[in-house]
Parts: C-alpha cells; sequence; structure tokens
C-alpha cells in the first residue's frame, strides 16, 4: 500500500467527522425534500440547486455566535481545514435535519481538502499518530458495526427480493372464541346451554398509490354456532347463522383517498355500513371487549341490514372536529341493487360530528341514522335514530357511555338503547386492557323487551402477534311468544392472532 493512501486512510475518519459538522450547511436546497402524511412517504420533489459560499471566518455566518455549543468545533473547520460553507444569505442553519445530499456535499468538500493536504504533507504527524492510535483502540468495535451493516444489507435485500409486492401490504387476523355456561337459567335454547366455538380468519390486502390512500380488499372466513344470538353474538365473529360454515367471501372492498387536508372520501363496492363511515366509534371497550354489544349497537340496528355499496366524506374542521357522513346502498336479499343505486331495496344515511383531541381528556359524538327498511328491530320498518356518545379518559383510566333514541315511521312505537363502562389500561401488565360495560341494547325482532348485558373482560398481549381475552357475561333477554327467558352468565376466551 502506497503512503499516500495509507495517510489518505487514517485521514478518512476525521474527514468523515468533519463532514458531519460540515453537512449541516451542505446543499440543503439540493436535496429532495419528502413530504408526509400518517408516517408514508409521497413523492420526492427536488429544488433547484443553490451555489454555497466558502466561509473564511465563522463571523460570516450571521445565525452562528461564539455562545453555541458547536461554535469552536465549526472555527477549527475553518482555521485548520478551510472546509466550511454557507448559504448565500450567509447563514449556517445548524438545526437544520441532515439528509443524505447535505451529507455527500459536506464530505466532498473536505476530502478535496484533505486530499491537497496529503499530497503537500501538510498534516500534522501529531494529527496522524492519534488517527491511528484511535484506530488501533475502536478496532473490535469498528468491526462489530461492519458485521451489522453487513448483516442488515443482507437482510434489507433479502426483504426486497421476497417482498409480497412494492405497493400492497398483506395484513391477517385469526380469532378463535370458546364460549361456556357457568349459569343459564330457564333456557330452552340449546345452543345457549352448551360449549360453542366460533373462529374467524381474515386477510386485508391493502394498497397505496400515492402515500396518503388506501384501496382494501379483505377475504373472509368464518365458522360457529353464533353463540349469545340473543345479545348481538360476539364481536370478532361472523355473527350470523346457526352451527354455521362458510367458504372464503370478499368482506370488504374500499378505496379511500384524501381529496384536501381537510376532506377525504371513501368508496365502497361492499362491507360498508353504520360505524364503518364514522371517524371514531369513541367507547374505549368497544374493541378489546368480547361481545358484540360493547359495540354502540346503534349502528348496526340503524343502518342497513346487509353491507353494501355507498360513499363516505369525513371533513376536519380542526385537528379535534370531524364531520363524518355516509350513505350506504344495502343489498337487497341476494342480489345487488338491480334498479340503481338511490332506489335499492335498503339504503341508510348516517352523519356523525365527532370531537377527538389527540391525547384529550374528553372525546364525544353526537350522530343521526336513518334506515328506509331496518327489519332488524321489533317493529320493522324506517327508523331514525339519534345518538350521543362520550368518553373521560383520565390518563390510564376512563368512564364512557352512549345513549341512543329510535323513532319508526308511522308512529308505530319507538326504542331507547344504551350502555356505560370503565377500564383500566396496563392493569398488572403493559399494554393489558381490564374493563367491564353493561346497558340496554336495542328491541330485536321476535323479543318483549331490550336485552340487558353486563361484561367484564381482560385483555392480555402475550406478544406482538398473540392476544388473549378471557371475559365474563351476564344477559336477560325475553322471547315474544313462547318459550322462556333467556338469561344466564358464560363464561368466554378469546384469542387473536395478528401478522
Amino acid at each position: 500500500m502506497s503512503k499516500l493512501l495509507w495517510k489518505a486512510l487514517l485521514v478518512a475518519p476525521a474527514a468523515l467527522g468533519a463532514a458531519v459538522a460540515v453537512s449541516g450547511t451542505a446543499l440543503a436546497a439540493e436535496s429532495a425534500p419528502v413530504n408526509t402524511v400518517d408516517g408514508l412517504q409521497s413523492t420526492a420533489v427536488k429544488s433547484a440547486p443553490v451555489q454555497l459560499a466558502q466561509v473564511t471566518n465563522v463571523s460570516e455566518l450571521t445565525d452562528v455566535k461564539p455562545s453555541d455549543w458547536a461554535f469552536q468545533a465549526l472555527q477549527g473547520l475553518v482555521q485548520n481545514y478551510g472546509c466550511l460553507q454557507g448559504y448565500p444569505d450567509r447563514t449556517f442553519r445548524g438545526s437544520s435535519s441532515l439528509t443524505r445530499y447535505e451529507f455527500a456535499a459536506g464530505l466532498n468538500s473536505c476530502l478535496d481538502v484533505v486530499a491537497v493536504l496529503i499530497s503537500q504533507s501538510a498534516i500534522n504527524p501529531d494529527d496522524l499518530a492519534a488517527i491511528r492510535r484511535l484506530q488501533e483502540e475502536f478496532q473490535s468495535e469498528l468491526a462489530i458495526l461492519r458485521g451489522r451493516v453487513e448483516t442488515l444489507e443482507a437482510t434489507t435485500a433479502k426483504l426486497e427480493a421476497q417482498q409480497f409486492s412494492t405497493t400492497t401490504k398483506l395484513r391477517g387476523q385469526v380469532d378463535m372464541h370458546l364460549v361456556t355456561p357457568i349459569d343459564v337459567l330457564d333456557n330452552t335454547n340449546s345452543k345457549e346451554t352448551s360449549t360453542s366455538v366460533e373462529a374467524r380468519a381474515r386477510l386485508n390486502f391493502d394498497t397505496s398509490f400515492t402515500g396518503r390512500d388506501r384501496l382494501r380488499i379483505r377475504l373472509q372466513s368464518t365458522t360457529g354456532a353464533n353463540a349469545l344470538a340473543g345479545f348481538a353474538g360476539l364481536a370478532n365473529s361472523s355473527g350470523v347463522g346457526n352451527s354455521v360454515s362458510y367458504g372464503v367471501i370478499v368482506d370488504d372492498f374500499y378505496y379511500r383517498f384524501p381529496v384536501s387536508n381537510s376532506l377525504t372520501v371513501a368508496v365502497a363496492a361492499k362491507g360498508f355500513s353504520g360505524n364503518d363511515w364514522v371517524s371514531s366509534t369513541i367507547l374505549p371497550y368497544d374493541g378489546p371487549a368480547v361481545a358484540d354489544a360493547s359495540g354502540a349497537q346503534f349502528y348496526d340496528f340503524g343502518g342497513s341490514s346487509s353491507n353494501g355499496a355507498g360513499v363516505g366524506l369525513n371533513f376536519s374542521f380542526s385537528d379535534s372536529v370531524v364531520l363524518d357522513l355516509g350513505y350506504t346502498a344495502g343489498y337487497g336479499g341476494a342480489s345487488a341493487p338491480n334498479v340503481g343505486i338511490f332506489a335499492a331495496s335498503n339504503q341508510s344515511y348516517i352523519a356523525q360530528l365527532n370531537f377527538i383531541p389527540k391525547g384529550g381528556f374528553l372525546n364525544a359524538a353526537v350522530a343521526y341514522l336513518h334506515n328506509d327498511r331496518s327489519a332488524q328491530f321489533a317493529a320493522a320498518g324506517p327508523t331514525d335514530t339519534f345518538a350521543g356518545l362520550v368518553s373521560f379518559n383520565f390518563d390510564k383510566f376512563f368512564l364512557a357511555g352512549h345513549g341512543a333514541y329510535t323513532t319508526f315511521t308511522g308512529g308505530s312505537g319507538n326504542d331507547f338503547s344504551w350502555t356505560v363502562g370503565a377500564g383500566v389500561s396496563d392493569f398488572g401488565l403493559t399494554g393489558s386492557k381490564l374493563g367491564v360495560y353493561g346497558g340496554q341494547l336495542p328491541q330485536v325482532s321476535g323479543r318483549t323487551d331490550n336485552p340487558f348485558l353486563v361484561e367484564g373482560y381482560y385483555e392480555i398481549p402475550f406478544s406482538k402477534y398473540l392476544t388473549v381475552t378471557p371475559a365474563v357475561i351476564y344477559g336477560d333477554a325475553k322471547y315474544s311468544t313462547g318459550g322462556s327467558d333467556t338469561a344466564g352468565i358464560w363464561g368466554a376466551l378469546r384469542a387473536t392472532f395478528k401478522f
């Protein structure tokens, strides 16, 4: 190895350190700034290059003061190496973020100076000796770092070669449920008196074209006995039928995209109704709990009875206030509407105004729903629902609830449903959720009264992929004619696997 090359290798770490210091002044205007929304990268746009000026004295930089913590380092770069540059307006902009363009420009500036110094043998021998000593002292650490970088490069290359898609991400979720009676009273419905098992598997294909949009196609398969059918069933299950087993179906098919910073549009070919259109359901126990009653049931009963095609708008008046609008044309029977979307046999509308400040103490919403034909209520027919939801968040503790009043067109009756609950996060284990809620559910067809349900749950995260939720559920409902009350206590266990 030539003496000149050896000196260059010795000086390289110093040049690298100098480049890091210099890069704050380097070609920031030549970099490619990236606009991001929700952590997703959008198209990069390059700005016009700017000619930078050589700095001969730190005092030439108007935004650098002797009191700045890096003043001595900058002064040393000017005096010892002369490789410090500033912007045409004589600023240094030392607090600017470092980009690859800036790093390359700063490194090149100092390497040019170092190359001249080497050729002129103008480097202080003491400096070379210090660099050599540091290299020897940190030789093992540098070797470890080099190995980590090589491993990272190999892993990245493998992921790029084997990735599912450059634009589409595959996400999956499998839910397994075990529901068994603890004490069932006066029950003639056999499926409520025996242990039942339900399962649901989902594959979500999420595609983004701009980094801010999402095209989702969801494949779903379910099986099970529809446990707790008289109480809206389980949250993460099929929710229909008795001893049912389905093949794979397209459960969701929609495209959501921003029109502006304030307006987002969602267009669905299948799968959207009720709370699918809203920004938040407000209730913290909607999700961790096992029974579907944890989600405000007026969304399902006031919305289309079968998910269909539709369009929704989410308009942000501010960071905290959002208006949600949605329209669903439900499928009529086994076929899609064949007389035009706005003449579908089952249509629903929803409008919800949300107050959802990020990390705020209070979350709240008011909602209105209209359904042209609701066969789910005890009094079938067009319905209008007015609802309010609220949640108070005290760090790791919450109190929440909702109420919904539904009227039936023609004065045939009305219905009132509600829930209230409380819970604690990180109870005994980081990431866990302990809670209890209860309330009066909507009066479904075939019943003489509103079902009543109370659930206590404890969601336990075993890993980033597996969550197990045991729960105890009490319910009480009545039949309209014949039979006996459906009342009792059930134990439930849900295991959720995500990838």
